[in-house]
């Protein structure tokens, strides 16, 4: 998954952060529905660079803000708006089953997705954790297989689970494999986190959600963006609050995950569902780990070891594989 800040999920426009809805090829519109070259420049940039740049966001935001607030605040403002906009604008509405669904969603996604990379980018660099949760593709296409009825994995496929699996080890294992050892805690909450998002995208395929993406995406930050604030408060977050020791840093990140990170690059996203292949828009799974690293680099000073890149080509290697493959396939990718 890209950073995990949204998720568009509804009964007319099933589009996925984490590998987005496939279709084939030979489905797509003529040239007149790709939209202006210059549009899908302006939108792969938003998806590639804001949702890569969310990961150093957070680690910003998070250096005087506690992270389950922090991050709960986020989507409680971000989602109140998308509401807003779904319920008003798009004359939107939901039913209590839709609320239940949006609840289970915005929970797995959120609080178990978002919710693990806030908390672990205390101890761990943010482009670390972008490669970590770039891993959520291959819990997609293993819950994917082990449900019933499902997909088995292809040999490609395969090829690319287990180059994955080899990222990971290097990248979180034995500090003798070379490199300071990550922190064997938040490498854990890391990948529960992954897990909770691959969770929720195949658990809301099958529950009621709003037509209206809009309102969909809202409701889910609403319901999340709620829990990770009890989840704050119940973990002692609350003691720690301290608004007038917010740094001017931390405030202007939280913003940006607000204002770019979710509405700009939400809106960016969906507009790309509907106007380019499943193929190109895949790439954000693999480009936004990359973009995560350097910024953290360049920006943060966090050190490119060579244990990080080489696990870091491993991963994106794999996922490029998965998601290509799969974009090949035509199916749903789920």
């Amino acid at each position: 998954m890209a950073e995990p800040a949204l998720r568009v999920t509804s009964s007319q426009t099933e589009s996925r952060p984490t590998e987005p809805r496939r279709r084939p090829e030979r489905a797509r519109p003529s040239s007149s529905r790709q939209g202006s070259a210059a549009h899908l420049v302006a939108a792969f940039a938003a998806v590639y660079i804001i949702w890569g740049s969310t990961y150093l966001a957070i680690r910003y935001a998070i250096e005087t803000m506690p992270p389950l607030l922090m991050a709960g605040v986020r989507f409680l403002i971000a989602g109140t708006i998308l509401y807003s906009w779904g319920r008003f604008r798009e004359r939107a509405r939901a039913s209590g089953a839709e609320w239940v669904g949006a609840t289970v969603v915005g929970g797995l996604l959120l609080l178990g997705g978002n919710g693990a990379v806030s908390w672990s980018e205390q101890f761990v660099p943010s482009g670390l954790a972008a490669l970590v949760v770039a891993i959520t593709p291959f819990w997609m296409v293993l819950f994917e297989w082990m449900r019933r009825g499902g997909e088995r994995p292809s040999a490609r496929t395969t090829i690319g689970l287990a180059f994955g699996f080899a990222g990971l080890v290097i990248l979180v294992g034995p500090s003798r494999i070379g490199g300071e050892a990550v922190d064997t805690t938040s490498a854990i909450i890391l990948l529960i986190g992954s897990l909770s998002w691959a969770a929720g995208s195949i658990v809301s395929r099958s529950l009621k959600l709003p037509g209206s993406a809009r309102l969909s995406t809202g409701m889910q930050m609403l319901a999340g963006g709620a829990m990770l604030v009890v989840a704050g408060a119940i973990g002692g977050e609350t003691a720690q609050l301290d608004p007038s020791a917010f740094s001017m840093r931390s405030i202007l990140a939280l913003a940006y995950l607000i204002v770019f990170g979710a509405i700009i690059g939400f809106t960016a996203y969906t507009w790309l569902v509907q106007n380019t292949t499943a193929a190109r828009l895949s790439t954000y799974a693999y480009v936004n780990p990359l973009v995560a690293v350097v910024l953290g680099w360049a920006f943060a000073g966090e050190p490119l070891s060579p244990r990080t890149l080489l696990a870091g080509a491993v991963i994106l290697a794999a996922v490029a594989v998965i998601t290509v493959d799969r974009a090949r396939k035509g199916g749903d990718g789920h």
